[in-house]
């Protein structure tokens, strides 16, 4: 497995009245996480766009453990734990500045078309993905 972090900070907008970051916020984290890691690890995901693939969630999963607020600097470890020619599976750690927990979760994509039909990824993407892995899964 290959972990990638990315930093966010919390702005003003991503927290309710309570003052602690939006539950469905964290979503966009992950979502920025898992960008971040597809730029790092292969290219940026617009490439990936244009090549003509989009990459739509499938499922979902959170847990809440503790809170963020406004200006927290939050680190996204973003784990890709298992794929396939045409799924890809993530799994997400969101911590605080002071290492707490804040919220995991996962998430596996399908590779489609822009008609949402289901497309195996390019051989350059699944070579990208097995040197990471050590083989693929």
């Amino acid at each position: 497995m290959i972990t990638g972090e990315t930093q966010i900070r919390v702005r003003y907008g991503d927290t309710d009245k309570m003052g602690i970051v939006y539950y469905a916020n964290y979503l966009v984290y992950f979502e920025v996480g898992r960008t971040e890691f597809i730029r790092r690890y292969y290219k940026p995901y617009g490439w990936i766009e244009a090549e003509g693939y989009i990459l739509p969630a499938l499922k979902a999963r959170l847990e809440y453990k503790n809170a963020a607020t406004y200006d927290d600097l939050l680190t996204v470890k973003t784990t890709l734990v298992k794929f396939n020619k045409i799924r890809l599976y993530f799994e997400y750690e969101i911590y605080r500045q002071d290492g707490v927990l804040v919220c995991m979760g996962s998430t596996e994509h399908c590779f489609t078309d822009y008609s949402g039909r289901p497309k195996r990824m390019t051989e350059e993407m699944w070579g990208a993905l097995q040197a990471l892995q050590g083989g693929g899964r």
